[in-house]
This record gives structure tokens, C-alpha cells and sequence, in this order.
């Protein structure tokens, strides 16, 4: 199913937080960035689309609206889950098993495991989630998303705790997640050259609003860098659309 968002618009109070967000439908089967410099409205988008604040505008799922189709939208936040008592495997089992009461099927246990497999995790499977890394708890959070396989998945800054290794796993699991499901999904990320390597379209937030939208080698361009995040910074992208950036200098002066 596809996503549409069209002319939303989200204040704290009185001080307006995104204005007038209208981007191209989203098809499924691909993997989407948003970036931006801090405080531009990354995160708070990503909720938005997923019901968490309420906002004007509209936000469609196919042809319904995503605040009628309960599970087909799933948000994944940056903070990992909360410490239990129970185990990874656990933890992922209950993350599939909502609203299917307690019985638990072999199917389900052996897609649990297959889940587990496919993230690295199966080596830690049955220790307690207080015991893991930062990392590996991230990666736990991504286990229980991909096993309820919803429609549209929105990662908000998914490798924040990953060293550069699992950085690249993690962003190519999810890669492969919307090309097989297939799904919609959406990510916030910081790192223009993950941006590039990974997503087939990259949104730029500015201040709230829509900068541009495209794919990454007509968004992240040198006159981007120095219009939303004050950067002069050299480019080049090799054949196989590999980003090399190399920032010169910073600066504060109003543009």
C-alpha cells in the first residue's frame, strides 16, 4: 500500500513544528530518508504519520487514512526497549503475539527463531535484555517490528547506538525488509552518505517545510549542504552512487 501525506501541519501550542508537509507518495518496496540539521522536524514527522500527535492534514494508507488501519503502521523510536526480566526471544515472541491471546503456535516459535536469525541475534537469544549492549537492544527493537510485518515501518534514527559495522547491517536489513514484504519505509537519519547508499528518495527538512525531495544525487548536493545545514563541503558521487563528502568549514551567518 502506498503512503500519502498531504499539507500537514503540527504545532507545540502556539509555536508551529512542521508547516504545509506535502511529499510525493511513498510505493512500497523501498526504503525512504528524511534528513535535516537538528530541530528540523524529523522525528516529530515520523510520529505524525504514525497517530502519535494529533495534526491537520492528511495522512493516507492506500485509500484509507493511517489512523484507520490499526497495525499496518508500525514506529519504531530511537530509544531500545524498556529493561525486563524477559529474554530477547521473548521480547520478540510478545511483540508478535499482540492481540493473538497466549496460545503460541510452532509457526510462530520457528519465525521468531527465523527473525532472530536474520538480525544476529540468535547468539543472544535467551539472555535478559538488561544484559545486552545499547546496540543489540536496537536491534532487538528492530525484530519486534519486522516480525509483525506491518505496511509501512518509520525508524526514527535506527543506527543512533551501532558502530559503523552494524550501522550498515542494520540499514540494509531494513532495505531488504521493504523489498520483500513489500513495505514503505521510512527512516530518520543523520548521515548523508547512509542516505545515499541506501534510500531510493531522500526528503530534506528545513526549519519545518519541505527543502526538497528527490533522489540522493539531485538532494544532497553542495548548495543543499550550505543552504540547510550551513556547511561548505565538497561532493562526489562514484558510479555505484556511493557518496564521498568531505566538509571544509562551518558557519553561522543567517541565509
Amino acid at each position: 500500500m502506498t503512503l500519502t501525506v498531504e499539507n500537514l501541519d503540527f504545532a507545540h501550542g502556539r509555536t508551529p513544528v512542521l508547516r504545509s508537509i506535502s511529499l510525493p507518495e511513498f510505493e512500497p518496496g523501498a526504503m525512504y530518508a528524511v534528513v535535516g540539521p537538528n530541530g528540523a522536524g524529523k522525528s516529530t514527522l515520523l510520529r505524525c504519520i504514525a497517530g502519535l500527535h494529533r495534526h491537520s492534514g492528511t495522512v493516507r494508507l492506500g485509500d484509507g487514512t493511517v489512523a484507520g488501519q490499526p497495525g499496518s503502521v508500525l514506529y519504531l523510536p530511537q530509544d531500545p526497549p524498556p529493561a525486563t526480566t524477559l529474554t530477547v526471544f521473548e521480547n520478540v515472541l510478545l511483540a508478535y503475539q499482540q492481540g493473538a491471546g497466549f496460545r503460541v503456535e510452532r509457526a510462530t516459535v520457528d519465525l521468531v527463531s527465523e527473525v532472530l536469525t536474520r538480525v544476529g541475534l540468535t547468539a543472544v537469544a535467551g539472555r535478559r535484555m538488561a544484559q545486552l549492549s545499547g546496540g543489540q537492544q536496537q536491534l532487538v527493537s528492530l525484530a519486534q517490528a519486522i516480525v509483525r510485518r506491518p505496511s509501512v515501518l518509520l525508524l526514527d534514527e535506527p543506527t543512533s547506538s551501532l558502530d559503523l559495522h552494524n550501522q550498515l547491517k542494520m540499514l540494509e536489513l531494513v532495505r531488504q525488509y521493504a523489498r520483500e514484504q513489500p513495505a514503505v519505509v521510512l527512516t530518520t537519519i543523520h548521515d548523508l552518505t547512509h542516505a545515499a547508499r541506501f534510500a531510493e528518495r531522500v526528503v530534506v527538512l528545513r526549519d519545518g517545510g519541505v527543502h526538497v525531495v528527490g533522489t540522493p544525487r539531485e538532494v544532497i548536493t553542495e548548495d543543499m549542504l550550505r543552504q540547510v545545514y550551513r556547511v561548505n563541503a565538497r561532493i562526489h558521487f562514484s558510479d555505484d552512487d556511493t557518496l564521498a563528502l568531505a566538509a571544509t568549514s562551518a558557519y553561522n551567518t543567517d541565509i
